[in-house]
């Protein structure tokens, strides 16, 4: 009875020792084929590779937002010259035909008597050109003097525009970027834990520990596994909210590059430098806008004012009761004068245009001082985020170079047989855990600096 017993237990650790065996390679197995594919990140591709000023550049160059912005400029710029060509002359070319089927009469007195007179031509046609000449007039010169400032609105949208794709494009490469550094973490962690696993296993087969350390590395390495998947698959949808900023073909590739160097280098900035609201695109703009509203009150108050314009009109008559014969003789007369149009009461438009003008500009004053109060909100907001992200990431750097000595230290503490598996564990949990956090608290650092950047108005393009 013992001998059997003494059988089935045997047989029972030569299983459980095959099962591990097998779990272990095949785990081993996976961790391999897990972690050799990150998408858009392949060393061995033809691909172009982008780094952080190449997705700026191209973006500014591709970006169908930008492109409209452009054309909006154009549309800017006809509309100017739409709205000043009165002030070239305006020719006209002008020609009728008529044929009387009655022709009309008039009535004469002749000593006394009473005679009706047919008073024309059966048929009659007068082709004529007429030529305009403006000479003043208060809606042309206010053309005049809102031209540039149209201008100059549309170029401040663009401006805009360029700031928003900078901001988008770096903060979208940003997140790329941190999820294939995270990647790259949780590679070295399930690396790690293969090795974990491996020690595990041979210090069971060795009977220096029970199962539950080889049992409790797998459950480990299997939540690595999870996090790594997780990983690889958010790079997909970051890499084509990239390529939507930048204005990049869904369809085509590119990989992301950085210079680890010069990217911890860019992350500081002066945070004494003062709030300037002339640098920020939105208060330029806000005052282009009372620069129009101002001239456009100007315009409503000087609307009284006559428009005065010159003409000339050529006509060539042609006359005859025979519509055959009716282009033999021309009879030519010509006119030139001036034409004087003064407003005198045009039911107190004029008034209440002024004065809704006026109301216009008051409420342009309260939006730049709601504007200033964003503005410094923004500011305010964007400055703390930064240091306080930079106080994270600095404490987190001193926490990963601590994780890995105690890793190290508790790896070897274990192969000794000085401590139990369950450190090791949490030795390594709080490796990656520190690692990931402190790749985060530097992209934090990065994307709260750009939100500095665009608070103070100092985004470059």
């Amino acid at each position: 009875m013992a001998n059997r017993v003494f059988y089935a237990n045997s047989r029972s650790v030569v299983w459980s020792r095959w099962r591990g065996g097998f779990l272990l390679q095949l785990l081993i197995m996976i961790v391999g084929l897990t972690t050799s594919h990150v998408y858009g990140q392949n060393p061995n591709d033809s691909v172009a590779s982008y780094t952080i000023n190449d997705c700026v550049q191209y973006a500014l160059q591709n970006q169908p937002n930008l492109k409209q912005s452009l054309i909006r400029e154009d549309i800017a710029k006809a509309t100017n010259a739409i709205n000043k060509s009165g002030w070239y002359p305006q020719v006209g070319l002008t020609a009728n035909i008529n044929h009387y089927l009655q022709r009309p009469t008039s009535v004469q007195s002749n000593n006394g008597v009473e005679n009706p007179v047919k008073t024309s031509v059966i048929n009659t046609s007068t082709p004529g050109v007429g030529v305009t000449q403006t000479i003043y007039n208060p809606s042309l010169i206010y053309a005049n003097k809102t031209a540039s400032l149209y201008v100059k609105q549309a170029q401040q949208v663009t401006d805009s525009v360029k700031i928003n794709i900078v901001a988008n494009v770096s903060k979208a490469f940003y997140s790329l970027l941190l999820s294939l550094r995270q990647i790259d973490v949780l590679k070295e962690d399930t690396a790690r834990l293969g090795q974990s696993i491996r020690d595990a296993y041979h210090q069971y087969i060795g009977g220096i520990v029970d199962e539950t350390d080889y049992e409790q590395a797998t459950v480990t390495l299997n939540t690595s596994l999870v996090q790594l998947n997780q990983a690889q698959e958010s790079i997909f949808p970051l890499y084509q909210v990239l390529k939507q900023y930048m204005g990049f073909p869904p369809e085509s590739r590119f990989n992301v590059g950085y210079d680890t160097t010069e990217m911890m280098s860019s992350m500081t900035i002066d945070t004494t430098q003062q709030l300037q609201f002339e640098n920020r695109i939105e208060y330029k703009q806000l005052l282009t806008s009372k620069d129009l509203q101002h001239k456009t009150t100007d315009y409503y108050k000087k609307s009284y004012l006559p428009t005065l314009s010159a003409f000339y009109n050529y006509n060539y008559a042609f006359q005859n009761n025979d519509f055959s014969g009716l282009y033999k003789t021309g009879y030519p007369n010509s006119l030139a004068g001036l034409t004087l149009s003064v407003p005198i009461f045009t039911g107190f438009a004029r008034v209440q245009n002024v004065h809704r003008s006026e109301l216009q500009e008051k409420l342009l004053d309260w939006s730049s001082v709601n504007l200033k109060s964003q503005i410094y909100s923004e500011y305010s907001t964007a400055l703390s985020n930064y240091k306080s992200n930079m106080y994270n990431w600095q404490k987190m750097k001193e926490n990963v170079a601590l994780a890995k000595r105690v890793f190290f230290v508790v790896g070897l503490q274990y192969k000794q047989g000085i401590i139990p598996y369950l450190n090791v564990i949490t030795a390594e949990t709080n490796l990656r855990s520190s690692e990931l956090t402190y790749l985060n608290a530097m992209f934090q650092v990065l994307s709260s600096k750009i939100d500095w950047q665009k608070a103070m108005g100092e985004i470059s393009y």
